[in-house]
């Protein structure tokens, strides 16, 4: 059961669970995307691939990771995903913090010209 979704000039996200202190999110991002570096003060995350190959930026490291490897963007270090290959990218992310909201989220660059969020 999906809890919430939401497409994205990447791709999509869809909200899969949720408690106080975690969400789990299924991402799906297109051949030839990434998502904005960006942080969160509040929340970590963990991305899980499921098919596909990630390219992960977490601070000044670049990890490739393929199906059934894992990577941790801790809280406050800019992190992105790019799909740099032919085939669709499925992760499941999991997000642990005492704030979730979409709008912990400040985008320090975006290739689709989003306004950057700040708190």
């Amino acid at each position: 059961m999906v809890l919430d979704f939401e497409h994205r000039p990447w791709g999509a996200w869809y909200v899969l669970d949720q408690g106080d202190l975690y969400k789990v999110k299924r991402i799906e991002v297109q051949p030839g995307k990434r998502l904005s570096l960006q942080t969160h003060e509040r929340r970590s995350e963990h991305w899980y691939v499921v098919t596909g190959v990630a390219t992960c930026q977490v601070g000044e490291d670049t990890v490739v990771l393929h199906k059934g490897e894992s990577v941790v963007a801790p809280r406050g270090v800019d992190h992105r995903i790019s799909n740099l290959h032919h085939e669709p990218l499925l992760i499941i992310e999991g997000q642990h913090g005492d704030y979730l909201g979409e709008d912990d989220i400040c985008r320090l660059e975006d290739d689709y010209g989003r306004t950057p969020v700040s708190h």
